[in-house]
């Protein structure tokens, strides 16, 4: 059962006789169709409503159709609104003022409702053929050959089953058009073009035509189909000469024909000012800051292509159901192709394209001021397209992507109380341009390396990838770990580090299937295969690819690293991190599912160097991690916090340095200790201020923390504990 366009008119004039708002459920319900199949065609209904009303001199009577949230205010937002307003400029009006115009349509409805004719008086497959070539007509029967075909086929099938299930003129069928081509054949081809343009066939793999998520639930009338075909020649100023051979490439494709070409998503706020106008009138981009990207403008190329985003969260009135959940869109305001750069690494000057009205791309979006989309990764290519060549969003692809089917499926998590109180407002696009969080910050905290120390082991996680922090015990291992991850984030405000950070335990018990992927018992007493802390992570860094993510792994060789990691080991490695280097997993969710990890995750671990539980870590591991060794550092940054910080007198700071250099260095003298086992500063750093005795504090952290460490030491040589124990005692 289709759309009626007699049916939702009325659907539409009852509600207006009442002077009340109309949702798009109601309309769909006037004609007996489930909402799930009227998604894709009410749209193309409302659109010719806003013809039908112009053309005879009404109020454009569709404006009164909204959402069920906003059914009570009468608003139209987002994608609903743009697809209003697109309409009316299809019919030549020209609108200032989006909202008070809709605003003036509505109350101009609800007037002429009261002498409004009661039928619309059209045919309900609006078969009088008011238009269009003749290839309209296979849109439909392309949709059919393909879903009795499970989806997708080659074309020869397509034009198979079409000869098959309909009664075609027999001139069509043997005819030829001036290139020798089969006019039926170019017809289908024809039709394919448009179904592509509109986001109803996948175009991506040659020789294969398939139907997009939207494409498998859409059955077209004629009226459909007519409307389809209208709003891909405005939008894409498209072709219909079915005498000239059908184009190959669709849907964007061409764009990928130049490896060379890079595709660049740019932010147009310096601070609170909004530059794309100036952008815009002067045929310019600029780089709003003075020490950030300017290696990444320097490598924009006339002939890529650039478009002006701006990132924001919305909740209401999306075009999926995002269950009630917050999602993050971008709106791309304006297209260009880059003419020429200035080289000074904030100009180039761009040919742009105003879009008007801007257009929403959910999900998969970029928060960073300049970000250059990977055109071999298919999330990014689907966005690339979208922007450039004008796509459609195919929703249910992404929502059933790893990541966005736990944020929004139907198994997804209970929103937290601070999730419960958000609202639309608009995301900072300085997140990740201007962190919260670095290196200064860490040694505020409490960090008693060097600064300059402390950039460079940033700087080494960010050329490598991976991580290991080694020492002694009391070392600092997994507070600097975590504050080095804040960094990377560039910020510890939970709210950012939350979906970003992980945080986990290698112990001996840990397995592959525990931390990769593996079968496991589900809520139904049956075995379920089960993603792990790392894919997780993994497909959430695939999901933000211009934002990082870390993985802070501590005791990284308590377990069995080879084992617990398996083949993710190879793809770890710096030099692997990219789809071309992706591998199948010993437990695959389809046949041929391949693995790769981004380059935006980053894993840190944390090695006790003094367990002599452990065996040497596998050299596989060590080949794709660095390691950086931490020492006991009770030195002058150290003295200075516990003074400042802390409250402890200068003569108990230096009683407690004295007494535990001169323990580690009888430790590191030990045949049968060594260095590796020396006892670090964080031991004998108190958490916060002091407020008591402070000689006391030592007294306790030496009987209840560092003795029984030195019995298990010395477990063989209960003298040296006594004697240990007395030196550092002594007079306390």
């Amino acid at each position: 059962m289709s759309l009626d366009i007699n049916k939702s008119y009325k659907a539409i004039l009852d509600g207006a006789r009442q002077s009340r708002f109309v949702t798009y459920g109601e309309v769909a319900a006037a004609s007996g169709v489930e909402w799930k199949k009227a998604r894709r065609p009410l749209p193309l209904q409302l659109d010719q409503l806003v013809y039908i009303s112009h053309e005879r001199g009404w109020p454009l009577i569709s404006a009164i159709v909204v959402s069920k949230e906003n059914v009570e205010s009468g608003r139209l937002e987002g994608e609903s609104l743009a697809g209003f307003m697109a309409a009316v400029a299809k019919v030549g009006l020209t609108v200032d003022d989006a909202q008070a115009f809709l605003h003036e349509q509505q109350q101009a409805v609800f007037e002429w409702s009261k002498t409004a004719p009661d039928e619309l008086g059209m045919s309900s497959d609006h078969d009088d053929d008011a238009g269009g070539p003749r290839f309209v007509h296979y849109f439909n029967p392309v949709l059919e050959a393909l879903r009795a075909h499970g989806g997708s086929a080659t074309p020869d099938k397509v034009f198979a089953w079409i000869k098959d299930h309909h009664d075609l003129p027999a001139a069509e069928i043997e005819g030829v058009n001036k290139g020798g081509q089969s006019k039926f054949e170019n017809k289908v081809a024809w039709a394919r073009f448009y179904l592509a343009k509109a986001g109803l066939i996948d175009a991506a793999k040659r020789g294969v035509w398939a139907l997009t998520s939207e494409g498998l639930n859409t059955s077209l009338t004629r009226a459909d189909a007519l409307q389809i075909f209208r709003n891909v020649q405005s939008q894409f100023k498209a072709a219909g000469d079915e005498e000239e051979p059908a184009p190959e490439v669709v849907t964007g494709q061409e764009l990928f024909a130049d490896p060379a070409r890079k595709f660049w998503f740019v932010g147009a706020a310096w601070g609170a000012d909004d530059q794309t106008p100036r952008f815009l009138a002067e045929g310019i981009w600029q780089n709003g800051y003075h020490d950030k990207f300017g290696d990444e403008v320097r490598r924009m190329r006339p002939g890529d292509r650039i478009a002006i985003k701006a990132a924001f969260v919305r909740k209401h009135n999306l075009p999926f159901d995002n269950r009630g959940q917050p999602v993050s869109c971008m709106r791309i305001k304006a297209i260009g192709t880059i003419a020429e750069n200035l080289d000074d690494g904030r100009t180039v000057r761009v040919d742009w394209e105003v879009l008007d009205p801007p257009r929403d791309w959910f999900f998969y979006t970029y928060r960073v001021t300049v970000v250059e989309a990977d055109p071999n990764d298919e999330l990014a290519r689907r966005l690339i397209v979208f922007a450039f060549a004008g796509a459609r969003q195919d929703y249910d692809f992404w929502i059933k992507q790893p990541y966005f089917a736990k944020k929004y499926g139907p198994e997804q998590k209970a929103a937290s109380l601070e999730e419960f109180f958000e609202t639309d407002a608009l995301e900072t696009e300085e997140e990740a341009a201007v962190p919260s969080y670095t290196a200064d910050n860490i040694a505020d905290d409490g960090c008693f390396l060097p600064k300059e120390q402390i950039n460079g082991i940033l700087a080494r996680i960010e050329s490598k990838r991976n991580l290991v922090l080694q020492g002694p015990p009391g070392t600092g291992k997994t507070w600097l770990a975590k504050r080095l991850a804040y960094a990377l984030i560039g910020s510890k405000d939970p709210k950012v580090t939350r979906d970003r950070l992980r945080v986990m335990q290698f112990h001996p018990s840990l397995s592959y299937e525990d931390f990769v992927r593996g079968w496991r018992p589900s809520g139904d007493g049956k075995l379920a295969l089960i993603d792990g802390v790392f894919l997780e992570i993994v497909e959430a860094a695939k999901a933000e690819p211009d934002r990082p993510f870390v993985l802070v792994i501590e005791e990284i060789n308590r377990g069995n690293p080879a084992q617990i990691f398996g083949e993710v080991l190879t793809l770890l490695e710096d030099t692997k991190r990219s789809r071309d280097e992706a591998m199948e997993l010993a437990y695959r969710r389809e046949p041929g599912e391949r693995v790769y990890v981004p380059r935006n995750l980053y894993v840190i671990g944390t090695m006790n160097i003094a367990d002599r539980s452990l065996a040497l870590v596998d050299l596989a591991l060590r080949r794709r991690f660095a390691f950086v060794s931490l020492e006991p550092r009770l030195n002058g940054v150290w003295r200075e916090w516990c003074a400042n910080k802390c409250g402890l007198a200068a003569d108990t700071i230096s009683l407690i340095e004295h007494r535990m250099n001169a323990l580690n260095e009888e430790i590191g003298q030990d045949r049968s200790l060594g260095q590796q086992y020396r006892i670090g500063h964080s031991c004998v750093t108190p958490a916060g201020a002091l407020t008591g005795d402070a000689k006391g504090w030592f007294s306790d952290v030496i009987r209840t923390e560092i003795v029984p460490l030195l019995e298990e030491y010395w477990f063989d040589a209960p003298e040296k504990v006594a004697a240990a124990q007395q030196k550092l005692l002594e007079g306390l």
